[in-house]
């Protein structure tokens, strides 16, 4: 009876010992594996999920010591969280045992540093450092005690087994699907060429752009603010000079533009919001927004429904405007006053502001439309096509993997993400600049939200078109009344909101880049 009682742990003892002898014939280094693998070596070990099934812990021991880390590597190792689970006899929930495969995880970037790299550059591994284990770790692609190199025919990474591994997880994946490369890195041309090209194009393209702007808005704030320190206002317009009409403002933007204005920009603000997280996702702020929009899954769909409204907006307007000079052909001038196409005489006012701003000539007038406001207009044809282009391949990924190779889904995460930082730079400091900062503006300026501006500041903005107006006797017939008090109030507080929002993700985005070049 006491021999039987005691019969288990004396198999285990004989087990525990067996493998101590044997860790001492390979070598110190494996020393503390026999402890672990005296125990979970044994085939068919298992512990309770939060479900109340069970599943296999671990391999038999044997493929472990022939794996790539058999005899390099102590359980510890990877292990860092050994102290905890199911070694204080409390069966490990869900949470536990997501965190403990992201400590894992973590864990590979110890060695396998370049590797790491390539994958934190994908969506997997973005997920993962957020804090989401509902993505491909590590073990989830190479496995986990059972690890081979690439080279072996019997490795879950090995060429000929990609397509069956990258199922486990999409299982309408394709062979193009599975040439995806997970550990493709930015700067390591010789590898991958394609990523590489991808990446400085669109920095030196984008950035090249957004330097230029920046040292135009920085010039165009140097000149404003000297001519208002010295009194050099441009002259205002003498209110009994003006023709007689019922209000004072002229009628800039209709209804739908303002609309249009409205929600191109609140869909902008979501899609930078919901897309930051994941390319600085070691930042502090990443996390703390990630779990603010919902986690992955609801920001992933968040992300795309903004995506749907940008880009319906977008094509409505150009269907608008196909409309319009349609019926209008005969008397629309392509590159007149009211047409958006640039034109000699953005040339001459370029020139002219430039003379401005270093105080060799006057500040140049303009008319319905200046250049800067053309530049705006026409940086979404290249961002948006850019951006959807880049983001239809990374949405319907089965699709474009049944028809092209993998690398085409690097270049787009790589296009994409750098595109949208690039744009959404220009937006919350050029495009604000110009709109609302320098000291003509300052803090805000919401004809874009109530629709009219004052006949003075027209005046003074739009001279050119101001004069053509009153010379042909249409200037009457574009003039409203004020805005009424709720309107300018709650055209206010939207256009603060919307700059405050802007504002924030501009400083998370300057976290997350500067991050990145330390």
């Amino acid at each position: 009876m006491r021999a039987g009682k005691h019969a288990p742990r004396a198999i285990a003892l004989t087990v525990v010992l067996f493998w101590v002898q044997a860790a001492s014939a390979q070598g110190a280094a494996n020393l503390d594996n026999a402890t672990c693998l005296g125990c979970h070596g044994v085939a068919g070990f298992a512990a309770p999920r939060a479900d109340g099934k069970t599943r296999p812990l671990f391999v038999p021991a044997d493929q472990f010591a022939n794996s790539v880390h058999g005899k390099v590597l102590r359980c510890v190792d990877c292990h860092t969280t050994i102290t905890e689970l199911p070694h204080k006899n409390v069966p490990g929930t869900l949470a536990d045992q997501e965190r403990t495969r992201l400590a894992i995880n973590k864990n590979c970037d110890n060695c396998h540093t370049k590797a790491a790299q390539g994958y934190l550059e994908t969506y997997h591994g973005q997920i993962a450092v957020l804090g989401y284990a509902n993505v491909a770790t590590c073990s989830d692609c190479h496995g986990s005690h059972a690890i081979l190199r690439a080279s072996n025919p019997a490795s879950s990474v090995a060429p000929g087994n990609l397509l069956k591994t990258c199922q486990k997880c999409h299982q309408d994946a394709t062979a193009g699907f599975a040439t995806f490369e997970s550990h493709a890195t930015t700067d390591d041309f010789a590898h991958y060429p394609y990523v590489w090209i991808a990446s400085k194009f669109v920095i030196a393209a984008v950035g090249g752009v957004l330097v230029i702007f920046w040292i135009h808005s920085a010039l165009w704030f140097y000149r404003e603010l000297r001519d208002h320190q010295q009194r050099r206002l441009r002259p205002h317009v003498r209110a009994e000079a003006l023709p007689p009409a019922a209000g004072r403002y002229f009628q800039r933007w209709s209804v739908l533009w303002r609309w249009a204005h409205f929600l191109f920009a609140l869909s902008i603000i979501i899609l930078v919001a919901t897309g930051l997280p994941l390319l600085y996702p070691n930042t502090a702020w990443a996390p703390v927004l990630e779990r603010a929009m919902g986690g992955p899954e609801i920001s992933g769909i968040i992300h795309r429904l903004a995506a749907v409204v940008m880009v319906a907006v977008f094509a409505a307007h150009i269907v608008y405007a196909a409309i319009h000079i349609g019926l209008n052909w005969k008397t629309f001038k392509i590159f007149g006053p009211y047409s958006l196409m640039p034109n000699w005489q953005d040339a001459a006012d370029i020139a002219a502001m430039v003379k401005w701003f270093f105080g060799k000539a006057p500040r140049p007038t303009f008319d319905h439309w200046n250049y800067q406001q053309k530049v705006d207009y026409w940086a979404p044809f290249w961002g948006i096509a850019m951006l959807v282009a880049t983001g239809a391949v990374l949405w319907f990924k089965t699709l474009t993997g049944a028809f092209l190779p993998g690398w085409v889904f690097n270049v787009a995460t790589v296009a994409h993400g750098d595109e949208a930082v690039l744009a959404a730079a220009y937006l919350f400091t050029v495009h604000y600049f110009v709109n609302h900062w320098r000291p003509d503006k300052f803090p805000l300026d919401v004809v874009m939200f109530t629709g009219s501006m004052p006949l003075e500041e027209f005046k003074r903005e739009y001279t050119v078109e101001y004069d053509r107006l009153v010379a042909n006797g249409e200037l009457q017939q574009h003039l409203v009344d004020a805005p009424s008090r709720p309107m300018t109030l709650g055209s206010k507080l939207l256009g603060f909101s919307l700059v405050a929002v802007g504002l924030a993700l501009l400083v998370m985005m300057a976290i997350g880049v500067g991050g990145k070049l330390i």
